[in-house]
């Protein structure tokens, strides 16, 4: 398993289980959302209240659910980088059941630098690298070509 240096605590409410009785799918990703507004937070590179001036827009994301989240179930949800790249960078999430440290869900999220003034894609600010490669121990070099 990826190690995590950052942890989210989440409360699981009543809204979020449906008729089966946990969790609903959809719901994860809104979990994945709020740990990645607090690891932002927490790195100093948003904060938390100039949505235009964040600086990056959600391109992709993926969960692959490996066990059912139940109404009242203690929950943290680790938050790393992954990749960095030109104008993008990878974001990696296990959902863990906070008690027991079990695994429950990973997902993972594809951010774009974006300027939400011009309506367009960025290459990565420097700062923004420098900050997730030296917190994650990242290598700091773009690649030549891709996003």
């Amino acid at each position: 398993m990826t190690e995590f240096r950052f942890f989210h605590p989440i409360e699981v409410r009543y809204g979020d289980v449906d008729a089966q009785g946990h969790v609903n799918n959809v719901v994860y990703f809104t979990y994945m959302e709020q740990a990645r507004a607090k690891y932002l937070q927490h790195l100093g590179l948003w904060n938390g209240r100039d949505f235009l001036d964040i600086g990056i827009i959600l391109a992709e994301e993926r969960c692959r659910f490996i066990s059912a989240i139940r109404y009242g179930q203690p929950l943290r949800v680790g938050v790393r980088t992954g990749r960095l790249g030109k104008k993008s960078f990878e974001m990696i999430y296990s959902l863990q059941d906070a008690d027991s440290g079990l695994e429950l869900a990973v997902g993972t999220t594809i951010q774009v630098a974006y300027d939400y003034r011009a309506e367009a894609s960025i290459p990565l600010l420097p700062a923004w690298r420098k900050v997730l490669a030296s917190f994650e121990g990242l290598e700091d070099s773009a690649p030549v070509s891709g996003v």
